[in-house]
């Protein structure tokens, strides 16, 4: 059985207040709280790149003694914003965290949807290659290509990274994955002419008229009913968009994380973080997860836990 055996969260120390921006973009306290939800964000430090997040990430990983850098065999990160072209990032992480040279490496492409879209193709990877344990890190920091005049988007993105042990007698198994794109609508959210371009009413849109059916058609798949999930936890696209999915999918308030207020959207790094905690509290047995973003596209799964372990 593979599944998520352990989980790490690096968060930039580096705070950037909204609240200081009202003025300058006309915009009152109200909105900022019930429409982005977000009153802080975490940014990385000036002389911090992906690969410096990334590795960070790792370390703690490493540090909570799950794993040794030794036993990795596959290394894989996922980000659209990375050090440069070329290298691969993970070949960057590789070096700097003195891996094995057996050891696998390479990138994913993709925004919010990343985590799960990674967690799925990392365990197909370890499944087929008959390997025991690999990394998945999350390092997606907008901030390297927010335009700090566009409210539309520096409002709104912070900066994290993530690194999740996936193998072998796992704490959590990760089932019933369900995807989905949209490509003609890839242009709501894009990088052109030097920075994030973002049409905040598409991505609302797809969200609300896409998340639905797709958790729909999970719970379907996996024979499970809305009450029987102990949380859900969908990638922190706003306040809005998460109130939005929990009317119209009819869930327990209760059930649905909620982050977003004192680091912003992290991207793909927004699901683990708030899973981490989930995957320490035994009471926690039923978890979905769903990311939606960039492409457009969406991505979500059924986690389970396997026995009363903490992590």
């Amino acid at each position: 059985m593979l599944g998520i055996v352990d989980l790490a969260v690096y968060l930039p120390e580096r705070r950037v207040s909204n609240v200081d921006l009202i003025d300058r973009f006309e915009i009152d306290r109200s909105f900022l709280i019930n429409k982005i939800g977000v009153m802080h964000r975490a940014i990385r430090a000036d002389d911090e790149d992906t690969s410096d997040m990334a590795l960070k990430a790792l370390e703690r990983l490493l540090s909570q003694k799950k794993v040794s850098r030794e036993e990795i065999q596959v290394l894989v990160v996922v980000t659209q914003n990375p050090d440069s072209n070329l290298p691969q990032v993970s070949g960057l992480v590789h070096a700097k965290a003195s891996l094995s040279s057996d050891c696998a490496t390479f990138d994913i492409s993709l925004g919010c949807s990343g985590y799960v879209y990674g967690i799925s193709i990392l365990m197909a990877f370890l499944s087929i290659h008959s390997l025991k344990k690999g990394i998945l890190i999350t390092c997606d920091p907008y901030s390297k290509i927010i335009n700090q005049s566009d409210k539309n988007t520096v409002l709104l993105f912070g900066d994290a990274a993530t690194a999740t042990l996936v193998g072998v007698d796992p704490i959590l198994e990760c089932s019933s994955f369900t995807f989905g794109t949209k490509g003609d609508l890839m242009g709501a959210l894009a990088f052109r002419d030097g920075y994030l371009q973002m049409n905040g009413r598409e991505v609302f849109n797809f969200a609300a008229t896409y998340v639905p059916p797709n958790i729909n058609k999970l719970l379907e798949k996996a024979g499970l009913e809305k009450g029987e999930i102990d949380s859900y936890i969908f990638h922190q696209g706003s306040h809005f968009i998460l109130e939005t999915l929990v009317k119209r999918l009819d869930l327990d308030r209760s059930k649905v994380l909620m982050d977003i207020q004192d680091i912003g959207n992290t991207v793909s790094s927004s699901i683990p973080i708030l899973l981490q905690p989930q995957i320490k509290n035994d009471e926690i047995k039923t978890i979905v997860l769903c990311g939606f973003g960039v492409g457009l596209s969406l991505a979500s799964c059924i986690c389970k836990r396997t026995g009363d372990r903490n992590v």
